[in-house]
C-alpha cells in the first residue's frame, strides 16, 4: 500500500520531535562531562558530520555564504544564538531543570508568533493573542511563586524564537544552514573544549585553560566517549527528519506535532529524573498548557 505524502510528513515530523523530546535522557547520560565541553563536542562533531555529508554532495554553497557580508553576518548571529540555546539546554537538564526546559519549548511557538508580528508584520489571530496573554499569565504566576522570573524557560524560548527569525531571513536549506552555523561556531567550540570553569576556595568561579581543564576526559568510560562522538548525529538527524516532514505538512499540523517534544521533556523531568515541582506551580503550567491548546486551535482557523 502506498503511503500518502501527508502520512510520510507526519511520520518524519513526529520522529524529529520524538528525538528532540528524549534528548534529556541523552544529556543526562553525559552528566559526568562538563556542560560546556558537551556543547563543544556538539558543535565540532556536528560540523564534521554535516561537512562530510555536504562534501559527498559536492556542495560548497554553505561555505560561499560567508562571502556575502549580510548573509555571513546573519549566519554568525544565528550560530551564536543556537549555541547559547544548546548550551543553556544541556546545562539546565544536567542541573536538574528539565521541567523548566519543557516550559520554555511550550512557550516558544507563542514567542515565534509575536516575533512574526514584530519582524515580519504578520497579523495575529484573536486566539493567538489570547494564547499569548494566557502564557504570560503563567509566566507571571511562576515568577510570583518562585520569587524570580523563569529565566531558563524564557531564555530557551526567546533564543530559539530569535533563531527561527534568523533562519527565515537567511533562507537556505537546513543541512547547508547547519553546516554554515557550526562552521561559524567552531572557534567557540574549540575555545570551550580547552576551557573549564571551577569554583575556587574563595567562592569565585575561575576558568582553567589548556590540558589541565580537560584532563578528566581521559578517565571517562567508553560509553561516555561513544555518546560524545555521536553528538553530531544526534543534532543533525532530527533536523533532517524535521526538514523532510515540514516540506510535506501544513503549518497547522506541524503546530500540533511540535508539542510532542516539551511533553516528553516534562514527563522525563517529573517521572524519570524526579525533579521537584511544587503542586501550586501546576496553576502556572496549566496556563501554559492552555495557551498551547489555544495555539493549536488557532492554526486550524481559516484566514
Amino acid at each position: 500500500m502506498r503511503v500518502s505524502s501527508f502520512g510520510k510528513g507526519v511520520f518524519f515530523a513526529a520522529l524529529s520531535y520524538l528525538l528532540w523530546g528524549i534528548l534529556p535522557l541523552y544529556w543526562k547520560a553525559l552528566s559526568a562531562v562538563n556542560s560546556l565541553h558537551i556543547l563543544a563536542f556538539r558543535i565540532i562533531f556536528s560540523l564534521l558530520l554535516v561537512g562530510f555529508l555536504l562534501a559527498m554532495q559536492k556542495s560548497t554553497a554553505w561555505i560561499a555564504c560567508f562571502k556575502e557580508k549580510k548573509k555571513g553576518g546573519l549566519l554568525i548571529l544565528a550560530s551564536v544564538t543556537i549555541s547559547f540555546n544548546w548550551g543553556l539546554y544541556i546545562w539546565a537538564v544536567n542541573s536538574g531543570h528539565t521541567i523548566e526546559t519543557s516550559l520554555g519549548y511550550y512557550i516558544n511557538p507563542l514567542v515565534s508568533v509575536v516575533f512574526a508580528l514584530l519582524f515580519f508584520k504578520e497579523k495575529l489571530r484573536p486566539l493567538q493573542w489570547a494564547a499569548f496573554g494566557i502564557a504570560m499569565l503563567g509566566v507571571l504566576i511562576l515568577t510570583a511563586l518562585s520569587g524570580a522570573p523563569p529565566w531558563i524557560s524564557l531564555g530557551l524560548a526567546l533564543s530559539f524564537g530569535l533563531y527561527g527569525v534568523l533562519k527565515k531571513v537567511i533562507n537556505i536549506p537546513a543541512l547547508e544552514s547547519l553546516g554554515a552555523e557550526t562552521l561559524a561556531a567552531s572557534p567557540l567550540g574549540l575555545l570551550l573544549l580547552v576551557t573549564r570553569f571551577e569554583v575556587a576556595p574563595n567562592g569565585k568561579t575561575a576558568p582553567i585553560f589548556g590540558l589541565q581543564g580537560i584532563s578528566y576526559l581521559a578517565e571517562l568510560p567508553v560509553h561516555s566517549w561513544l555518546l560524545l562522538l555521536c553528538c553530531g548525529a544526534i543534532t543533525a538527524l532530527p533536523l533532517y527528519f524535521f526538514a523532510r516532514g515540514a516540506r510535506l505538512l501544513p503549518l497547522s499540523t506541524l503546530g500540533f506535532i511540535q508539542f510532542i517534544s516539551p511533553t516528553l521533556q516534562f514527563l522525563a523531568g517529573f517521572f524519570i529524573f524526579g525533579e521537584y515541582f511544587p503542586v501550586q506551580n501546576f496553576a502556572a503550567i496549566g496556563c501554559i498548557w492552555g495557551a498551547a491548546i489555544l495555539y493549536i486551535v488557532s492554526q486550524f482557523q481559516k484566514e
